[in-house]
């Protein structure tokens, strides 16, 4: 067959073996799929690193990338699932009625000038943690640490923490027979050519190089479309000084460019 337009885990896998003159016996569906996972994991890596200001999301996934938790009295840690490849924005919930929610701001805890969290904060009369409304957090692994720690009088506690973070793909398993790669569906074709590469290094070495400048060139193709479609691309405005002709000085009044 040949792929065109969308594709699913079907059309992949029967492409892929069409690519290596193969069947379900010598090219089995395990492997297959195994591989075409391991692309797929290499492109979203890609995709990612393409231009951080947009947002990456799997079609396949039916919410947002966005986890919700609550928030424990006086508790500064919380650990983050591993679906969470990386944290985009943290946000606590100051007031529910209506709902009221607060950017946190990142800091990195080994550049506060030598002091640590706790001297940095300061702490309670009874020597805890300083607790209020979080305005920081940092990153340890997969633990996230709030500064101040929440306090019940500042902060709605349930489902108060609201995590937004880039997720990887929806992979694939054996059985899955109607769902597509989250990535725009010209680019499907790419997760043929790497699954189909290893075989033919095995059997098939004189289709390699092919496979091998498919692969690179589609992929570099994937990479530069993902990194143009950024978030809305809005021109921003900034001052620009007036000289006012007067010697060491500039006017007060600014103009704006584009």
């Amino acid at each position: 067959m040949q792929l065109t337009g969308h594709a699913n885990n079907l059309d992949l896998v029967s492409e892929t073996r069409d690519l290596c003159d193969a069947d379900s016996t010598s090219y089995a569906l395990a492997k297959i799929v195994r591989r075409i996972n391991a692309g797929l994991e290499l492109l979203i890596g890609k995709i990612i690193s393409a231009d951080g200001r947009w947002q990456w999301d799997d079609t396949n996934f039916s919410t947002l990338p966005r986890g919700t938790g609550t928030l424990v009295e006086g508790q500064s840690t919380y650990s983050f699932a591993a679906e969470y490849l990386d944290i985009q924005m943290i946000e606590v919930l100051r007031d529910s009625s209506p709902d009221v929610w607060v950017k946190l701001k990142p800091i990195d805890s080994l550049e506060l000038g030598g002091l640590s969290p706790s001297e940095y904060f300061g702490l309670e009369s009874n020597g805890d943690q300083k607790k209020g409304m979080p305005e920081y957090y940092d990153k340890w692994g997969d633990t996230i640490i709030l500064y101040p720690a929440p306090a019940a009088a500042n902060v709605t506690l349930t489902s108060g923490l609201r995590v937004w973070f880039t997720r990887t793909a929806d992979l694939f398993t054996t059985s899955d027979t109607t769902q597509e790669p989250g990535i725009p569906s010209p680019y499907h074709i790419l997760l043929t050519y790497y699954a189909a590469i290893p075989y033919c290094m095995a059997y098939k070495p004189d289709r390699v190089a092919w496979l091998n400048k498919q692969w690179i060139d589609g992929t570099a193709d994937l990479i530069k479309y993902m990194g143009r479609r950024a978030k809305d691309e809005r021109k921003v405005m900034t001052p620009k000084p007036i000289d006012n002709g007067v010697s060491g000085g500039i006017r007060s009044q600014l103009r704006f460019s584009l």
